[in-house]
C-alpha cells in the first residue's frame, strides 16, 4: 500500500538541523516508539508530508524542509513583554520556579488560546517571552523509513488523526 491520503502511516525518522555546520539531533522515533499520523489530516507540515507522498513500507526517505516549509521565520513581533504580575505565585510574589531564563511556559491569551514561549528576560516590572517556534529558522533534516502504511479507518477519518497503536487514544 502506498502513502496517500485516508492512510495511516507509521514512521521511524531521526530529524536533525545544522548549526553551524554541525548536525544538532532533535527528535528521534524507533520501532517501540513510531511516528504515526494521518496522511492528509493537515496534522503535519504540508512539505512533510509531500516527501513522503507515493513512499510504501520499507522505503526509505532523506529530505530537507527549509524554515518557510518548516515552522517559519522568526519575528520579533513574536517577542513580547508581560506584565510580571502573570507570573505571581500563591503568595503574591512573582513565581522564582517559572521564571528562569530558557524555561518553556504555557500561557493564554484574553480569547483563551494556548501559546507556547520561552522566557528570555526577567525584568523588575516585566518579562520578556519568545512565542517564536523553537524550530523557527532552523533547516530541518529528516531520514528515516516508512514502517507501515494502512487504510484509515471510518472512526479516524471522522476524527481527523490515527487511533491505536502509536496514534491517539480515546
Amino acid at each position: 500500500m502506498i502513502i496517500e491520503n485516508r492512510t495511516v502511516v507509521s514512521l521511524n525518522y531521526r530529524l536533525t538541523i545544522d548549526e553551524g555546520g554541525v548536525e544538532t539531533e532533535v527528535e528521534v522515533t524507533d520501532e517501540s516508539n513510531p511516528f504515526v499520523f494521518l496522511f492528509g489530516s493537515q496534522s503535519v507540515l504540508p512539505k512533510f508530508e509531500e516527501s513522503l507522498e507515493g513512499k510504501t513500507i520499507g522505503d526509505p526517505f532523506d529530505f530537507r524542509l527549509t524554515p518557510e516549509e518548516g515552522y517559519g521565520v522568526s519575528s520579533e513581533k513574536n517577542i513580547i513583554q508581560i506584565p510580571i504580575s502573570a507570573f505571581l505565585d500563591a503568595s503574591g510574589k512573582p513565581d522564582a520556579e517559572l521564571l528562569v531564563i530558557g524555561k518553556v511556559l504555557t500561557m493564554n491569551d484574553h480569547e483563551g488560546r494556548m501559546y507556547r514561549g520561552a522566557v528570555k528576560e526577567v525584568n523588575d516590572d516585566t518579562v520578556l517571552m519568545d512565542f517564536n517556534h523553537p524550530l523557527a529558522d532552523k533547516t530541518l533534516h529528516f531520514t528515516g523509513e516508512v514502517v507501515d502504511v494502512r487504510l484509515a479507518t471510518l472512526e479516524e477519518l471522522q476524527h481527523g488523526h490515527a487511533h491505536g497503536s502509536g496514534g491517539h487514544h480515546h
